[in-house]
């Protein structure tokens, strides 16, 4: 007889390995995952067994929480700061309306072409500060939010704040940015100051403005408080050393962006032609509201006041820019407007140049906020 066949050796599969350590429990879902983690003392999801791409989603949901909660805030913030104004200046706000109401619409929509001239000039002036180029519509509609953003902080921070968060949203590092709003500042200041020279010399109702120079006795603590400022600013570099290097570094920036910007001539045209013209088309829209309601000036007066009063005392931090409507309206009394139509002028200006785009503004900024822009 011959011998019996020798049963083949089984093959090992991955089935007969895991006999052979035992049965792998079944995996576990991710809610159960997450609830036995605690167990293993803290070492996170992986040495509890849990699969890290189930515990992915579930730390991304918690995290989006908070984030889309604040993301929202900041979408409404715009729109309640616009309806609450609009509800503590009911008297105001309905003056103005009222006159303009009353007031002569050609004029009125000639106003409202200059005024969004003053975005189109704004938006050349951020331009040609920096190096970098931006999308253009974007940075029109920053610049046409940015203006519901001066309601809320003083002296321009607001928009300001709006144009940095813009300038980072589009790649451009901190302290590049930084830079360009301190050159638009500064341009804009210089800019307005040669203008305003100009319209001096060229116009005879200079004379009527000595009164709005300041006297000796206000610029003794005004230049005591920039002294102190810059006083306390070197004192702070010196002592401070961590401030050494920011401070040194966005300088740098600084004067190289400058250099770069106005060795490009269409970065020069529009850094200082569009710093040129925003006083101007400023004026042209109080121009065209005085002609609507009848103030009675020519209109280099009207723009001769209204660079003058915004030099005086533009660097008020006032929302709003309640001290210049206030020198604005002085002003235009002093070039010999009766004083009724010269209020209602400027009450028109700051409706038809602010208050009217302030909802829109606060619109678009909530947009920008939502999709990320700014």
């Amino acid at each position: 007889m011959s011998p019996a066949p020798t049963p083949p050796t089984p093959t090992p599969t991955s089935t007969s390995i895991c006999s052979t350590s035992g049965s792998l429990p079944p995996p576990r879902p991710c809610a159960e995952a997450a609830v036995l983690a605690p167990e293993t003392g803290g070492l996170g999801p992986t040495s509890a067994g849990v699969d890290p791409e189930c515990a992915a989603p579930a730390r991304s949901a918690v995290a989006r929480g908070p984030g889309r909660s604040l993301r929202l805030a900041l979408c409404l913030a715009p729109l309640l700061f616009a309806a609450g104004w609009a509800a503590a200046n009911r008297p105001v706000v309905y003056e103005g309306v009222r006159r303009l109401v009353t007031a002569d619409p050609r004029w009125l929509a000639a106003g409202a072409g200059f005024t969004c001239l003053t975005w189109v000039a704004a938006s050349c002036v951020r331009q040609g500060a920096l190096p970098d180029p931006v999308p253009p519509r974007l940075l029109l509609a920053s610049q046409f939010a940015a203006g519901a953003a001066n309601h809320v902080l003083p002296g321009g921070l607001g928009a300001h704040a709006v144009t940095l968060r813009f300038l980072r949203g589009q790649g451009v590092p901190l302290e590049r940015a930084t830079a360009s709003i301190g050159l638009y500042s500064l341009v804009r200041s210089v800019a307005k100051t040669l203008v305003l020279v100009v319209f001096l010399a060229a116009s005879p109702a200079r004379r009527r403005l000595g009164e709005l120079i300041p006297d000796g006795r206000l610029l003794v603590p005004l230049a005591a408080g920039v002294g102190g400022a810059v006083t306390v600013a070197g004192v702070l570099l010196t002592v401070v050393r961590p401030l050494r290097r920011p401070v040194a570094g966005l300088l740098r920036t600084a004067v190289s962006d400058a250099r770069a910007v106005h060795a490009r001539p269409r970065r020069v045209l529009a850094l200082w032609g569009g710093a040129a013209a925003m006083p101007l088309v400023q004026a042209g829209a109080l121009a065209c509201v005085g002609a609507s309601l009848g103030l009675g000036l020519p209109w280099e007066q009207v723009v001769l006041a209204h660079l003058a009063a915004g030099t005086a005392v533009g660097a008020v931090p006032a929302p709003g820019g309640l001290a210049v409507d206030a020198a604005l309206v002085w002003t235009l009394v002093a070039f010999g407007s009766s004083p009724a139509p010269a209020t209602a002028t400027v009450i028109g200006y700051r409706v038809l140049t602010d208050w009217a785009p302030l909802l829109p503004g606060a619109l678009v900024l909530s947009t920008l906020i939502r999709r990320n822009v700014v």
